[in-house]
């Protein structure tokens, strides 16, 4: 079994002139991916970066993506994928965590400047533009670089948003991260018939684990696009052929919603897609498949059931069986102590498919005695081992997919001149702020939080209040949040 990339990919070159990754502009075959990361790897090499060098990448999903990214864990370098949402002040707080000493970006996407003002940073030893990497060369003594990596070694550190709000860096290993991959495939319905469209972007595991790792351990066709649009993306799976549509079921409903204006054969995708997109006769009752459950921390779906195929009618509504490798229990939230099937209480994981550790953090910090690790997650096992979500047990919601912490929203909103204090909360899947300041309109305040704050995270709904006094407070004091988000909504 191959337990690291570069062993993956040396055992998957065989495959010759099958596509690994297709997109809007090109394809690459499996032999390519061999020898084009190879090639980069060399440069890589010569430019300095090596076993445990920790690498940025920013950039649209594309096969160039792919190959910078597969290139640098094939020599042991520690791949760093970063947002393409980032502002110049996120991207360098992420930066800083993970100590990250090269960087490769390009220099603006969708809006977004990524290399302006970039100081202060002193692990940051070079920082390429895309188009300016150094010549691809292949060079003597690679094998020997990727002979070094084994499968504890580090692979990627994925930022995702901690129970506090900051972004915290998430270890992940070669052994760990494919095994995780690995464990879920069947469930994703994934094999090597499979051409797999997946709309989430590569920095995030949904992209890189889902999509890139998934389709390279099933030695399976991915298709990705930078810019998805309903139009363009219709066209995209008609003439590829796609068999798998996974990622969000409200971007699978909207294109749904747009095919009838635009008619594009979708007969080729297969029972395991998101099920907005497939014929009637082809869809399950509400609830009897399960909803594939996650985190960035088990570096992907940990839980779930054949995508294709009807629960027992009893775990209807969950999200299935936890996976091989990993082991799930449930914790009271206080004290910690395991509870019985049935109650209630805080999501705990354990195994070898889970995160290494988190960057800046100790181990006694992120695991418990025993090796679990709290996953803020809340739910419940019944008696045959399906797993219940019941929501978070903080604050955090989502808004397209994506986390949103209110503390890190407000602490960034309490920053802008004339705002005396900031709460926010969930609206309806969207970011309302109710803001105590003075001389600032709603439009100002919109502007300095999208100079401070990722796009999902800028608020969608303004409250604006002239005291203090005008929050609502339950008896002890502490803010309403139910009131508040009535508020709010009262705006929207």
């Amino acid at each position: 079994m191959s337990d690291t990339v570069d062993a993956l990919i040396r055992a998957r070159a065989e495959l010759g002139d099958k596509p690994f990754v297709i997109d809007t502009t090109s394809r690459m075959s499996y032999a390519e991916l061999d020898s084009v990361t190879s090639s980069l790897a060399g440069a890589m090499v010569n430019a300095g970066i090596g076993k445990g060098s920790r690498v940025g990448l920013i950039m649209g999903n594309n096969i160039r993506w792919v190959q910078l990214a597969l290139a640098l864990t094939r020599i042991g370098a520690v791949l760093v994928p970063l947002s393409t949402l980032l502002t110049t002040r996120e991207l360098a707080a992420q930066l800083h965590t993970a100590s990250v000493q090269y960087l490769i970006a390009v220099e603006e996407f969708r809006g977004h400047r990524y290399l302006d003002d970039l100081t202060g940073l002193p692990a940051l030893r070079q920082v390429w533009r895309a188009d300016e990497l150094p010549t691809a060369t292949r060079v003597t003594g690679i094998g020997e670089f990727a002979d070094t990596v084994v499968p504890a070694d580090p692979m990627v550190i994925m930022f995702t948003s901690g129970s506090s709000g900051p972004p915290k860096g998430v270890i992940h290993s070669h052994g760990n991260a494919l095994g995780a991959v690995r464990s879920g495939l069947s469930a994703r319905c994934i094999d090597a018939d499979t051409r797999l469209y997946l709309p989430m972007p590569f920095f995030w595991v949904g992209g890189l684990a889902g999509g890139i790792l998934s389709a390279l351990i099933a030695g399976a066709t991915l298709v990705t696009e930078e810019i998805g649009e309903p139009e363009t993306t219709l066209r995209l799976l008609e003439r590829e052929k796609v068999t798998l549509f996974r990622g969000w079921p409200d971007q699978a409903e909207a294109l749904a919603y747009r095919a009838a204006d635009v008619p594009a054969d979708l007969s080729a995708l297969r029972p395991g897609s998101l099920e907005a997109l497939l014929a009637a006769d082809q869809r399950a009752e509400p609830g009897a498949r399960a909803t594939l459950f996650g985190m960035t921390e088990a570096f992907g779906p940990y839980c779930g059931y054949p995508a294709d195929t009807d629960m027992p009618r009893s775990a209807w509504g969950s999200c299935g069986k936890p996976f091989d490798g990993m082991e799930v229990r449930i914790a009271d939230i206080d004290g910690g102590d395991p509870l019985p099937a049935g109650a209630v209480g805080m999501i705990q994981i354990r195994g070898p498919h889970t995160l290494r550790g988190v960057c800046r953090r100790s181990r006694e910090e992120v695991f418990t005695a025993d090796g679990f690790y709290p996953t803020g997650d809340l739910g419940h096992l019944d008696d045959d081992g399906f797993l219940f979500y019941h929501g978070r047990s903080d604050d955090m919601f989502k808004v397209s997919g994506a986390s949103v912490y209110p503390s890190e929203v407000a602490a960034a909103l309490r920053e802008i001149d004339g705002v005396r204090a900031a709460f926010v909360t969930d609206v309806d899947g969207r970011v309302g702020a109710a803001v105590v300041c003075s001389g600032r309109t709603t439009d100002e305040l919109r502007a300095e939080a999208r100079a401070r704050l990722s796009s999902f995270k800028v608020p969608a709904v303004w409250l604006l209040l002239d005291s203090d006094d005008d929050v609502p407070r339950g008896t002890t004091g502490k803010v309403d949040v139910r009131r508040l988000r009535e508020l709010l909504a009262a705006q929207a």
